[in-house]
C-alpha cells in the first residue's frame, strides 16, 4: 500500500480515547477505535495507491504486526484489523512470487496441470501455518492438499474468497505460492468445468453486439477528476 507523509493532524482534532501505534518505526496517537488504515490515515500519511477502497485492488493493504510485549508476528488486511495499544506495523503492499507462465489450453483440469505449473506445492508438510496466517479464514491449507490430489473444483471452491493478499505466501515454510495455485485452479474451473449460464450467454451477445459501446467510449473520455467523482456518487451499501 504506497503512502507519502502529509501534515499530521493539530491535537485539538485528536479524541479522547486514544492508543499509541508504531507506523513504520514512528510512534503515532491514533483513536482507539481505528483501523490500520484508518490509524494510518489519521497520523497523516495519505495513501496513494494499492488499497483497494482507495482505487487500488483489494488485498494490497496487507499487514504484518507485532503487540506489545509479544514476539509473535500477526498478519492481517489493514482495512479490517483494529489497532491496539503498543502496535507495531508494517505494510506489504506486494510478496515477490514466481508466477507461472502456461498456456490455459494445454493443460488440462487434473493433477498434472499442477504438476506442470506449480510443483512446490508438492512440498507442502502441512503445517497449517498459511491458514493460520489468513485473514480471511480461507482453509489455504486444505486447498493446497486439494491441489496435490488435482482436484481442481476443491480449489476454486475453498480459495473463492481470497483476495491474493500474499500474507500466506510470506509465512509458507516450503514458500509455497498458494494465491497463484488458486488462480490457475479458478481458470482451469472456468474454461473447462464450470456450468454454462444462459445469462452469461446473453450478456456476452449483447457485448459483442456493441449494446454498452456509447456508454464505454463516455467513461474512456472523462478525467480522472470526474471519473473519480461519478464512482463516489453511485448507489451502494
Amino acid at each position: 500500500m504506497g503512502i507519502k507523509s502529509a501534515q499530521v493532524r493539530s491535537s485539538d482534532t485528536k479524541t479522547a480515547q486514544e492508543v499509541t501505534v508504531y507506523i513504520m518505526g514512528k510512534a503515532h496517537k491514533v483513536p482507539a477505535t481505528a483501523t490500520i488504515m484508518g490509524a494510518i490515515e489519521y497520523a497523516g500519511h495519505q495513501i496513494i495507491r494499492g488499497a483497494g477502497c482507495r482505487e487500488g485492488y483489494c488485498g494490497a493493504c496487507a499487514t504484518i504486526y507485532r503487540l506489545d510485549g509479544d514476539y509473535k508476528i500477526i498478519t492481517g488486511l489493514a482495512c479490517t484489523t483494529l489497532v491496539e495499544e503498543g502496535m507495531s506495523l508494517a505494510q506489504i503492499p506486494s510478496v515477490p512470487a514466481e508466477k507461472a507462465i502456461y498456456d490455459i489450453e494445454k493443460l488440462q483440469p487434473n493433477v498434472s496441470a499442477i504438476l506442470q505449473t506449480y510443483p512446490v506445492v508438492f512440498r507442502c508438510v502441512a503445517c497449517n501455518t498459511c491458514t493460520r496466517s489468513c485473514p480471511m479464514d480461507i482453509r489455504v491449507m486444505d486447498y493446497v492438499q486439494a491441489a496435490k490430489r488435482g482436484d481442481i473444483a476443491s480449489i476454486t471452491d475453498l480459495s473463492y474468497y481470497c483476495v491474493a493478499c500474499g500474507l500466506c505466501m510470506l509465512r509458507c515454510p516450503a514458500e509455497i505460492t498458494q494465491p497463484l495455485v488458486a488462480t490457475l485452479a479458478k481458470r482451469l474451473y472456468g474454461r473447462y468445468l464450470r456450468k454454462d449460464s444462459p445469462e452469461l450467454a446473453e450478456r456476452v451477445k449483447t457485448v459483442a453486439e456493441g449494446k454498452y459501446e456509447t456508454e464505454y467510449a463516455e467513461l474512456m473520455a472523462m478525467s480522472q477528476a470526474a471519473l473519480s467523482e461519478r464512482y463516489y456518487a453511485r448507489d451502494s451499501e
